[in-house]
């Protein structure tokens, strides 16, 4: 069974986006281990200069790291300059990676300010959801439904009929 992991930067403060996050988390258990671990958000001021945005992004990074390495691990990297996928294509991308020897997802989602460049470097894949702008516990949520549709495509399941 695959290992699944969501590694965010922080917490989900909506009990809706918690309530969904579970659901998607409850269902996923029949096709992978899912584990989600939420990184705490650098405190910047209301108007950050690019440095001191630059300065949290890589403490967040910092603390990625040591959840990336492993060479059984692939890492994807939810941003903005990603290449966006049908969820069909997405399911084939899952695919490929259970069978190409890795038996670890890492799946990240950068603060409102994005994910340091190392970490980008360590990823396998950049993935974009849209082009649009979403609220990260929007995209937790997405992503997740994402995933456990790729998992139903990938099995013939009925959910994404």
């Amino acid at each position: 069974m695959m290992n699944i992991n969501l590694i965010t930067v922080g917490k989900l403060k909506e009990s809706y986006f918690r309530e969904a996050c579970g659901e998607y988390s409850k269902r996923l258990n029949a096709f992978c281990r899912l584990t989600v671990t939420e990184l705490a958000e650098s405190r910047l001021p209301d108007s950050p200069s690019e440095k001191e945005i630059s300065a949290a992004l890589s403490a967040e990074g910092k603390a990625m790291k040591k959840l990336l390495d492993g060479k059984d691990c692939f890492n994807i990297a939810m941003c903005i300059e990603g290449k966006q996928l049908s969820s069909e294509r997405l399911a084939e991308k899952i695919g490929e990676i259970s069978v190409s020897g890795k038996s670890t997802l890492n799946f990240i989602i950068g603060s409102s300010f994005g994910i340091d460049e190392e970490i980008k470097k360590m990823c396998g894949f950049k993935l974009s959801m849209s082009e649009m702008t979403f609220p990260h516990m929007l995209a937790r949520v997405m992503l997740l439904e994402q995933i456990y549709r790729s998992f139903q495509i990938l099995n013939g399941g009925k959910y994404h009929k």
